[in-house]
């Protein structure tokens, strides 16, 4: 019998409350600056166009606070997502030696365990704060969901012989390198520790119109379908696979080149 993946440890809204721990600032922003458009136009005798052109852009903010909110909890609540036996089932990996590259929150190595159990496993964690300067990954590493055994490791040069792993997986870690030449370098060394013909496992939010419909500016915050591809063709590999695993999230798999 396979071994199937176990859901990590999450009670039924434990992923939206996690998106506004983390972002708590973002929503306290949002609603701030929505009360005091309010306050100004019920305060104020503002030329009615002004006034229109605020309460819109109130209406808007609170909107999308609303919308990212609802499509997070099913995103990481309610989709299956992190139920990753998707990742051999759909995707087909068979990894012996696999790395899983995290920044330090790691909600995929305890499944991965339980998915890959004759899988040789190395957990690196690639959490840099000049590179990675965002304040919600920060928070986020607060919480300690670092696997047991986890290395720490500088995305520059990873510490793995060349050529020592046949599967790599970097999954939502990748977007926090906010650089482009960061982002080419680490892809470079993912492609040098891998063997020739190895995969590369990326999930992200792509910035499409399905992530600007449910996050507003906040999917600016990803990088589109093309910043992905350009990375793959820098770093040597060739693009295998594509896979939604909701209109909102996406897994790509590259080839190393041989």
């Amino acid at each position: 019998m396979s071994a199937a993946a176990q859901p990590v440890s999450r009670g039924p809204f434990d992923g939206v409350l996690q998106i506004v721990r983390y972002n708590w600032s973002l929503y306290a922003l949002a609603i701030a600056g929505s009360a005091l458009v309010v306050a100004v136009v019920l305060l104020f005798h503002l030329p009615a166009v002004l006034s229109w052109v605020l309460v819109i852009g109130a209406g808007a903010g609170a909107f999308w606070l609303l919308v990212s909110l609802a499509v997070s909890h099913y995103i990481y609540d309610r989709s299956g997502l992190y139920h990753w036996s998707w990742i051999r089932d759909e995707l087909g990996l068979r990894p012996r030696r696999l790395v899983n590259i995290t920044a330090g929150l790691d909600e995929t190595s305890g499944a991965l365990r339980h998915l890959y159990p004759d899988c040789e496993l190395t957990v690196l964690d690639i959490y840099n704060p000049e590179a990675m300067p965002e304040p919600s990954i920060a928070r986020a590493r607060l919480e300690g969901h670092a696997q047991a055994g986890t290395v720490p490791a500088d995305f520059r040069a990873l510490p793995l012989e060349a050529g020592s792993v046949d599967t790599a997986l970097v999954i939502f870690t990748a977007h926090e390198l906010r650089e482009p030449a960061s982002r080419d370098v680490f892809f470079k060394e993912a492609r040098r520790v891998l063997v020739p013909g190895g995969r590369l496992l990326l999930v992200e939010h792509l910035r499409d119109g399905w992530n600007l419909a449910a996050f507003g500016p906040g999917a600016f915050h990803f990088f589109p379908r093309s910043e992905w591809r350009r990375v793959a063709r820098s770093a040597g590999f060739d693009v295998d696979l594509e896979l939604s695993r909701t209109p909102f999230v996406h897994a790509l798999t590259w080839k190393s080149r041989t």
